[in-house]
């Protein structure tokens, strides 16, 4: 009688959830020796009475192991059952709490490296304008700067440095390229090899670059021809292997993901702060030694703050990574397994729609390809390419645009060219709310799913539709700021750059982690990047366009550029009449 009332007891705590691994062990025999549990005798008896009662399904339900229901009363089983393979209702709320209270500070850890990783290293090319400074002050291609033919008597001229502007823009241009094209092949190295692969790569390219321009002198300065893609590819792939923290973090993922796109645009930084330290006297060699050292940093971070494989999506409950977890790749697969088993089981919130499909009908996992000639993906190309366009295109002739409004004025050029600067280092604090708003409007839409059906991927999909449109929206109101020749107006103009830049690249990476299977990712985001990258090369021949039969009138340009712009906000009605068409189909089916 005594043991019946225990096992009424215990079916009672385990449906209420309400028990702890103590309560437990004292209630029906189970010794606790370290991490394992040992069922004994008394286990057994009780498990083997709830077998043959009604409340066998309770246990069923509640995840019990399937042993307990092969239980014979007085023959308890030997098998050993680890603690970190139990269900949650079997440690109880108590001590889940405590192993995600000693997971967090891992987790947050993670988190602040990796922001500081690409706060300072990922994107700092993009600060290149600093960087000329120093190299132009160090006579790097001095000898391609011409005597003025026009100099007379004692009047000595600026010498015409034309062709030197020339190949440091060469040099640039190059290097922003494969900024975009290589992060394809840097995707799949990512997803074929998996993160330590990828970052020792990246470790590898990025310290050979600035050990590379450490070393070099004005005579050996065309090395930087290989420096700085090496310097951009190596911060790339520290951009991509970081994104993935953000499945850390379950409903903050979209926020953390734009997070680190903003410091990515933030990190041009770095060249300015280079620039300032040469000022004070601080050689250039000495600041790109510096950062040479911290690839130990990088290493050591790889290997104790970062998973061998993927972090999977969603991260299951006994997830661990780093050093101490102590998991091999055969453990890091099952565990990628079990989050593709919780994310079939998140999808399946509307049975109407899976059952309309029939027995044995389900849908099959679709190739890496067919997602690539998706409308999805092909309108995304299209909104990505034409606002990157527009960024890349007004960075180029910033200078160009700013003598003319300025009419040669060069301390006012100077004044608006500092003040364009500065606004680049908030990009930051402008990306998460991006995410932010994704984030937020992904847990409204969860809440409503749960009434009306919707599947996982149709919330994920509403809830990226505002942000596509706000970033189009943000494009167009800074690319018709840009188009009025007013002074002034350039304040505006340089705001509204920064929050768009900082907007797209945040909300093109997670678009694609919320529209795209997780295990495609890194190459979908490094095809998109790559193909993108083509179109800016359109930036060239326009500029060209512009100074030559257009005479220094960009007037026409504009207008088409913007009508382009407007072309954008078919991405956005795109997405919203897909998640509209799938809203409607549970009911029409």
């Amino acid at each position: 009688m005594g043991r019946t009332g225990k096992g009424a007891r215990l079916l009672k705590r385990i449906e209420r959830g309400k028990h702890t691994p103590l309560g437990l062990a004292g209630d029906n025999g189970l010794e606790i020796q370290g991490p394992k549990l040992i069922r004994t005798v008394s286990h057994c008896r009780f498990f083997a009475q709830a077998r043959n009662s009604q409340n066998h399904s309770l246990l069923e339900q509640k995840g019990l192991p399937e042993e307990f229901s092969k239980c014979s009363e007085g023959q308890p089983s030997k098998l050993l059952w680890s603690a970190r393979e139990a269900p949650r209702e079997i440690w109880g709320p108590a001590s889940a709490q405590a192993m995600q209270g000693q997971g967090l500070c891992l987790r947050v850890a993670t988190l602040l490296t990796g922001l500081l990783e690409c706060l300072g290293f990922a994107g700092v090319l993009f600060g290149w304008a600093s960087l000329v400074y120093v190299f132009k002050a160090e006579h790097y291609f001095d000898e391609l700067c011409e005597p003025d033919a026009g100099a007379t008597g004692n009047f000595t001229a600026q010498p015409d440095c034309k062709a030197q502007d020339e190949r440091f823009s060469l040099i640039f241009t190059l290097g922003s390229f494969m900024n975009n094209f290589m992060t394809f092949p840097a995707g799949y190295i990512f997803d074929r090899f998996k993160t330590t692969v990828a970052r020792l790569i990246a470790i590898f390219l990025y310290t050979s670059a600035t050990l590379t321009i450490a070393f070099i002198s004005a005579d050996s300065a065309f090395l930087l021809f290989l420096a700085m893609p090496m310097l951009t590819v190596g911060g790339i792939l520290f951009l991509i292997t970081n994104l993935q923290v953000g499945n850390l973090f379950g409903k903050h993922r979209s926020t953390i993901i734009t997070l680190y796109n903003g410091a990515f645009d933030s990190s041009s930084a770095v060249f300015l702060i280079i620039k300032l330290l040469y000022e004070q006297g601080i050689s250039l060699k000495a600041s790109f030694i510096f950062l040479s050292v911290f690839s130990a940093w990088h290493v050591g971070r790889t290997f104790l703050l970062m998973p061998r494989g993927h972090i999977p999506y969603p991260v299951p409950s006994n997830y661990s990574y780093g050093l101490c977890s102590g998991n091999d790749a055969r453990e890091e697969e099952k565990k990628t397994a079990e989050s593709e088993k919780l994310e079939l089981q998140s999808k399946e919130s509307l049975p109407a729609k899976e059952e309309a499909l029939g027995p044995g009908k389900q849908q099959e996992p679709r190739s890496f390809w067919s997602y690539v000639l998706s409308q999805r993906f092909a309108w995304h190309l299209v909104w990505l390419s034409v606002i990157q366009l527009w960024h890349y295109l007004f960075i180029g002739t910033l200078n160009s645009l700013l003598t003319s409004l300025a009419k040669g004025d060069r301390a006012l050029v100077s004044a608006y060219t500092n003040a364009f600067a500065i606004t680049q280092f908030f990009g930051v604090l402008c990306a998460p709310w991006n995410g932010l708003l994704m984030d937020r409007l992904k847990q409204k839409y969860q809440k409503e799913a749960k009434s009306t059906g919707s599947s996982a991927m149709t919330v994920a999909l509403r809830s990226a539709v505002p942000s596509l449109a706000l970033t189009s929206l943000l494009c167009l109101g800074f690319a018709l700021c840009a188009s009025v020749p007013i002074l002034p107006l350039q304040y505006v103009t340089f705001i509204l750059q920064v929050i768009s830049r900082s907007f797209l690249y945040g909300g093109n990476a997670a678009f694609l982690t919320l529209a795209f299977p997780a295990e495609h990712f890194g190459k979908l985001f490094g095809l998109v990047m790559a193909l993108s990258a083509i179109v800016s090369l359109l930036q060239f021949p326009i500029f060209t366009f512009i100074k030559g039969p257009l005479q220094n009138d960009p007037l026409y340009v504009n207008v088409m550029l913007v009508l382009a712009t407007v072309l954008t906000f078919v991405h956005p009605f795109m997405v919203y009449w897909e998640c509209r068409r799938e809203r409607k189909s549970p009911a029409t089916a």
